[in-house]
């Protein structure tokens, strides 16, 4: 009787000894270490801390004699999964966007939905509020359903502005500051901003694309 028990007992502990390798042996196959960053990119989709991350940069004025719209016209491929920019140019997911410097925000283009907070921003479309939609389209205009995280170097925001104000537009350039005139700003901006930094960032609405007008 004892050696039948013995020979059971040895049975089960080899069997729990078998099961333990392989519980340790699948371990190390299957095992995946845990990304540093969770999910993956879409690109021009803005990201938490993301905002605000736009270069300061000189004023809009002073870049945009210099700028280049063939430029422009490469970085508006971004645009263009959601704007045409041709004269007569059917809307997609964003409206199209000839002829759009100078005309009033959130108005016209053929019918197109813009969203209610966007009509109420008011005024014309002239370089300092492109300047500001293109940096950032929630803060412009908060509840927009423009979901594109906006364009960080200033210089390819001037670079698209000239190249849109080349389709159907051609508004005049704004007088660049006088000399000296940016630091003055600079300083200001920097001295205003610890009570900045303790604003809450508007939220976000979810539409898509860069580039003018949702």
């Amino acid at each position: 009787m004892d050696d039948r028990f013995n020979t059971i007992s040895g049975w089960v502990l080899a069997g729990g000894i078998a099961a333990l390798g392989l519980s340790i042996l699948s371990g190390e196959y299957f095992h995946a270490e845990r990304p540093e960053k969770m999910g993956y990119p879409i690109e021009g989709v803005e990201v938490e801390g993301e905002a605000g991350a736009a270069e300061a940069g000189p004023p809009i004025a002073t870049l945009l004699p210099a700028a280049d719209p063939a430029k422009g016209a490469e970085v508006f491929k971004k645009c263009a999964a959601c704007h045409t920019v041709n004269q007569g140019g059917a809307n997609g997911i964003g409206p199209n966007l000839y002829g759009t410097m100078g005309e009033g925000i959130g108005q016209g283009k053929g019918g197109f939905a813009f969203s209610d907070p966007l009509k109420a921003v008011g005024g014309t479309w002239d370089f300092d509020k492109m300047n500001a939609w293109l940096t950032s389209p929630r803060k412009f205009a908060p509840g927009t359903k423009m979901t594109f995280a906006g364009l960080s170097k200033a210089e390819d925001r001037a670079n698209v502005m000239v190249y849109l104000n080349q389709q159907g537009s051609n508004i005049p350039l704004p007088a660049a500051p006088a000399a000296g005139a940016a630091a003055p700003a600079a300083a200001a901006a920097t001295t205003d901003a610890p009570a900045e930094a303790n604003a809450t960032a508007p939220a976000e609405g979810n539409e898509a694309a860069p580039a003018a007008a949702k």
